[in-house]
């Protein structure tokens, strides 16, 4: 095989996967919270606790994936143009 048909396979495996993992799991973890919901502070002796909840998230601890995203924003524009 030539290395730019290499190249091409590659790049349709990585996306069909990433759509499968989409579809699967939308969502992910929070990147900012680490998926707990809020930040961790630590009281006085060093003892973690917790902290107020995460802004990003607003406390769920999950976020929606960038390609689950756009698949809906996509099913939406076409779902509100054949209607």
């Amino acid at each position: 095989m030539t290395p730019i048909v290499l190249a091409i396979a590659c790049l349709l495996a990585v996306t069909l996967g990433y759509a499968a993992l989409c579809a699967g799991s939308p969502f992910g973890r929070c990147r900012t919270c680490a998926g707990l919901g809020f930040a961790l502070t630590h009281d006085r002796k060093g003892r973690p606790k917790r902290g107020k909840a995460c802004r990003r998230c607003k406390g769920t601890g999950h976020r929606i994936r960038a390609g689950r995203w756009l698949f809906n924003r996509a099913q939406r524009i076409y779902r509100d143009g054949t209607h």
